[in-house]
């Protein structure tokens, strides 16, 4: 199988094939990030980097054709967003051009189930009218992270949508994946407030409490429920991974092992770049169980 991975980041797509046991004759990558790219030859150094998205053309014919478009001006976590128009979700028609220069025989688009409804529609229609399926990598992980996917396969010259189950809940809680001695810089030394719980879902984050005026870095989780989802932006002490109360009421961040874990890579899979780096590039990386799966049922 041939693959040209858009928005490659750090490659989760080839631990996904590698463990979906699908043969990859070569995987080109587009990606602009030095770090996530300089992670990605690490781990996988056959990897060909074609650079950015923007005006990029294959000449070879391509099997399967995958990537996380950009979600920065579609989430809900952007006041004032300006969805396909945006500068950096705009890059989903980048996508939908090569789709039609490629005409490749699968493609798989994922991107954030909290747009706008209207912006989904979009996307449905410019993918050959593919409809997605939503799947939260909290079924085959501790990380709460809801995803739409977009999986089209070609025939008679047509994509039609392709029907994948949900993967089987596993029942993974974030204090399943945490590493038993962490160093003295995780931890938070502040005073917090205990918040009211109206009812206690294991499946999902679980509020505890929060530091100051409970920002979005601020608020304070159960590790028997799941994580935060993980992100590549975001302010506050918790940043990019949440605030978790442990059994001893000690209050810290996740390590980026843990976030690795979060996303089901192996450990250690982004060392070699500096911790802010980490905690930036797994926050672009989508799950690996997740689409693990997809491909087990896309292929196998």
């Amino acid at each position: 199988m041939k693959v040209l991975s858009c928005f490659d980041g750090i490659s989760c797509a080839q631990v996904a094939l590698e463990r979906a046991n699908v043969k990859v004759e070569k995987y080109y990558a587009s990606e602009v990030d030095k770090y996530a790219i300089s992670i990605t030859q690490k781990n996988y150094p056959n990897t060909i980097q074609v650079g950015s998205i923007v005006d990029l053309h294959i000449s070879e014919p391509i099997d399967l054709l995958c990537g996380g478009s950009p979600c920065q001006d579609l989430s809900i976590a952007k006041k004032n967003r300006e969805g396909l128009n945006g500068s950096r979700s705009g890059l989903f028609w980048e996508f939908v051009r090569l789709i039609k220069e490629i005409r490749p025989k699968y493609f798989i688009l994922e991107n954030v189930a909290s747009m706008k409804k209207e912006e989904k529609e979009k996307m449905s229609n410019a993918l050959s009218m593919v409809e997605p399926i939503m799947i939260n990598a909290a079924l085959v992980s501790a990380q709460s992270r809801k995803r739409l996917f977009w999986i089209g396969k070609l025939i008679a010259n047509t994509y039609i949508t392709v029907g994948i189950s949900l993967p089987v809940d596993k029942k993974i809680y974030l204090k399943d994946i945490l590493e038993k001695e962490v160093s003295k810089k995780y931890f938070v030394n502040a005073r917090f407030t205990f918040v009211d719980i109206e009812m206690i879902d294991y499946s999902r984050p679980i509020r505890l409490g929060i530091i100051n005026k409970g920002g979005q870095g601020e608020r304070i989780y159960s590790i028997y429920g799941k994580s935060v989802t993980l992100s590549a932006n975001g302010g506050g002490r918790g940043a990019k991974t949440g605030l978790y109360m442990l059994n001893d009421e000690k209050i810290r961040r996740l390590t980026p092992i843990e976030c690795e874990r979060l996303q089901s890579l192996p450990d250690n899979y982004t060392e070699g770049i500096s911790e802010t780096q980490r905690y930036k590039v797994l926050g672009n990386a989508f799950n690996v169980e997740v689409v693990t799966h997809i491909f087990r049922e896309l292929f196998l």
